[in-house]
């Protein structure tokens, strides 16, 4: 990929007390030169490859551990201990993605769900922003009873959610579940045949828009 150019305005000199036809012919020709570097940029901006060149902020977390809950009735913030990629969004004290840049963003999770219970179960998730909830941003996933002794049952619980933030604005997930035994899940890298390692949370954060005026 070729490397935009980013032009400097040019350094004009002052003007003659008088009409002088070297001097104008030599600013003509310094002016053109900077437009032509500008529109070089936007031609390639707005170009059917434009978007190749743009640099906005993201952010790529996921988690390795089970988390559980001790209680029914305390609301736990999801955490996350990795990161796969990121610019200008991070993870700051285990669970807040934390904003850079102000902007509208896109908000995707989905969190390996399990139930290791004889009931059916329920596991709520939603956002807390700056420490306080969304309204309306709650989602509650049905998980059936376990399989057998030591197999629970397996769900995974999936959104995105789409909101406006402003620089070093910070966005949570919480839990809740109505049983203890309904808890988020990580597994190792099965075998046979050999896969991927499954996060008990994959988090994403991509920049959507500039807040609107």
């Amino acid at each position: 990929m070729i490397k935009l150019d980013n032009p400097a305005p040019p350094n004009l000199p002052l003007a003659p007390s008088v009409y002088d036809q070297t001097y104008f012919e030599s600013l003509t020709n310094t002016l053109r030169l900077y437009f032509n570097r500008i529109e070089n940029v936007t031609r390639n901006l707005l170009g059917p490859e434009g978007g190749t060149y743009l640099n906005l902020p993201y952010g790529a977390f996921y988690d390795t551990t089970d988390q559980t809950a001790a209680s029914t009735t305390t609301a736990y913030a999801i955490t996350l201990n990795s990161t796969t990629i990121s610019n200008g969004v991070s993870v700051e004290n285990n669970s807040q993605i934390t904003f850079a840049y102000e902007g509208v963003y896109n908000i995707q999770f989905s969190v390996q769900l399990a139930n290791d219970d004889n009931a059916t179960q329920d596991i709520d998730i939603w956002f807390r922003k700056n420490g306080v909830d969304i309204s309306n941003s709650n989602s509650r996933f049905g998980l059936a009873p376990r399989k057998s002794a030591g197999d629970p049952y397996h769900v995974i619980g999936s959104l995105n959610f789409v909101d406006s933030f402003t620089e070093n604005d910070y966005v949570e997930l919480y839990w809740r579940t109505s049983n203890t035994s309904a808890y988020i899940e990580s597994y190792t890298a099965p075998s046979s045949p050999t896969r991927p390692a499954i996060p008990s949370v994959i988090l994403t954060a991509t920049f959507v828009s500039s807040t609107p005026a």
